[in-house]
C-alpha cells in the first residue's frame, strides 16, 4: 500500500514510518523540517508540509491507500491544538483527493464510560487525568468528533501511558472499550495502527490498545 504519515518526526510517527517500510509499503511522510527525519529508504518520500493545513496536505495524501496520524499536543498547553487541527486538515485533503481510510492515535482517557477498565481506573484514575490534562484530552476529543462527522473510514487508537521500550510486536485491543493494561510502547501502538488499516471491525470506532 501507499501510506501517508502525519507527524512523522514524533514518537509514534517515527515508529509508523519504520513499521510501514518494514512491511513493504510505500510511505509519504509529511514533515515541517525534513532534516528531522533521518530515515532513508527507497520506498520513503519525505514531503515538506504543514499537517495543520489542508492545502499543504493535498499532495501528501493524494493517491494514498490510508492516512496514519501520530499528531498530538507538545505538552499540556499547545495553542495550535494539533490533534483537532490536523484532523480537520487531513479530512479536508482526503475529501478533495478521494482517500477514505484514516487511522489516528488518541488516548485511553477518552473512554469516558470506563468500559472494559477496572473500578480504580474508572473512578479514580480517569477523573484525575482529565482534571490534570483537560486541555490535551479536549483537543483529542474534538479530533474524534471531526473524524466521526467526516463520513470517512476512520479509526481512533486509544493507548494508555506510552513508553519508548522496544516493541514486542503484540498488543491487546478492544473496540469501543478501554485498554486492558496501563502502558504500551510507541512501537506497538504503531504496529496496531498499521494492522487496523485493513481490519474492517475497527472502521468507524475508537479502539483501546495496551500490552
Amino acid at each position: 500500500m501507499k501510506i501517508a504519515v502525519l507527524g512523522a518526526t514524533g514518537g509514534v510517527g517515527r515508529q509508523l514510518v519504520r513499521h510501514a517500510l518494514a512491511d513493504g509499503h510505500k510511505v509519504a511522510a509529511a514533515v515541517r523540517d525534513p532534516a528531522k527525519l533521518t530515515t532513508e529508504h527507497e520506498s520513503l518520500t519525505v514531503v515538506r508540509a504543514d499537517a495543520l493545513d489542508a492545502a499543504s496536505l493535498t499532495a501528501v495524501v493524494d493517491g494514498a491507500d490510508a492516512v496514519l496520524s501520530g499528531m498530538g499536543q507538545a505538552g499540556r498547553h499547545d495553542p495550535l491544538k494539533p490533534a483537532s487541527a490536523s484532523a480537520r486538515a487531513a479530512t479536508e485533503a482526503m475529501a478533495a483527493t478521494g482517500v477514505r481510510r484514516i487511522v489516528v492515535v488518541s488516548a485511553a482517557p477518552l473512554n469516558r464510560s470506563g468500559a472494559g477498565q477496572p473500578w480504580l481506573a474508572r473512578r479514580v484514575l480517569l477523573p484525575g487525568m482529565w482534571l490534570a490534562l483537560k486541555e490535551l484530552y479536549t483537543d483529542l476529543e474534538l479530533m474524534e468528533t471531526i473524524l466521526r462527522d467526516s463520513g470517512l473510514d476512520w479509526t481512533s487508537v486509544r493507548p494508555p501511558r506510552l513508553t519508548d521500550a522496544d516493541g514486542r510486536g503484540t498488543y491487546r485491543h478492544a473496540v469501543e472499550a478501554g485498554p486492558a493494561a496501563n502502558a504500551i510502547s510507541r512501537a506497538d501502538v504503531a504496529r496496531a495502527m498499521l494492522d487496523f488499516v485493513t481490519d474492517r471491525e475497527t472502521f468507524g470506532h475508537a479502539v483501546g490498545v495496551s500490552d
